[in-house]
């Protein structure tokens, strides 16, 4: 991996994490543009990049990391809890369905699943707009909604975004919720990449690409939150809902001349 491919990684995974498009389904797709091969280091590197970007939310939400919202990091553990049961008991059946042609299928089904949503969003009747009011039982239907992110291409934001909004969050509500949920989902993930890849991480010029690749994705990130927040005060998800279908069905296009090649 080159400084080149960090920079590119970097901005690709500041600007998806936390956008309902799957941030680690675009990541496989540029290794595969890049020429990447998926060896153990490049994947610790690509999982080491997300953490990055989770600590913008700390520098987004400076307010919300004390003891005073103990009961909002209450239900965010809550919610937390079942992805990282399911994905750990059944590592190995997640990590054998990373592919290009799975990606790009399960961008297309969580486009469509987007649209009939917001088709059937009626934001007036939705009246939790403040993450402190968020109940533990909605908290734990968006814990097992966020289950689904485990496939490679669902986003884990679209999947914890559509379960709080099926369960009577405002669209800001259910990003914001969505921002937080990522920190302790990605602190586990980047703890256990660091334990498992440690040596190789810290060679010189892992360590220099890592370095570069961090910075880039923690500037594009805290940018992206604040343009994500803005955007959804006048618009809906339809767009994102549309951009995986077209996205996921450009995948399958290239997939299968790759496959007649």
């Amino acid at each position: 991996m080159t400084i080149y491919d960090s920079i590119i990684l970097g901005i690709i995974e500041g600007f998806t994490e936390f956008l309902p498009i799957s941030s680690t389904g675009h990541l496989i797709v540029a290794s595969e543009f890049l020429k990447l091969e998926q060896t153990s280091v490049n994947k610790a590197y690509e999982v080491i990049i997300q953490f990055a970007a989770i600590l913008a939310v700390i520098l987004n939400y400076p307010d919300k990391f004390n003891f005073k919202h103990i009961n909002l990091w209450t239900k965010i553990f809550i919610a937390f809890l079942p992805i990282a049961a399911i994905g750990f008991i059944f590592s190995s059946q997640v990590k054998a369905l990373f592919s290009i042609q799975i990606v790009a299928y399960m961008f297309i089904i969580g486009g469509i699943i987007f649209l009939i949503v917001e088709k059937f969003y009626d934001e007036s009747k939705h009246t939790v707009s403040n993450v402190e009011d968020i109940s533990f039982k909605q908290a734990i239907y968006i814990g097992l909604a966020q289950i689904f992110a485990l496939i490679p291409g669902t986003s884990r934001a679209g999947s914890s975004i559509i379960g709080a909004m099926l369960v009577g969050l405002n669209r800001k509500a259910s990003a914001e919720f969505s921002f937080l949920l990522a920190f302790p989902v990605m602190c586990a993930t980047t703890a256990y990449d660091l334990l498992k890849h440690h040596n190789e991480l810290l060679q010189g010029a892992n360590l220099a690409n890592l370095a570069i690749g961090f910075v880039v994705s923690f500037i594009v990130a805290f940018l992206t939150i604040k343009l994500f927040l803005k955007f959804l005060e006048r618009f809906t998800f339809v767009s994102f809902g549309i951009y995986r279908i077209l996205f996921g069905i450009l995948l399958l296009i290239i997939f299968n001349n790759n496959i007649n090649y």
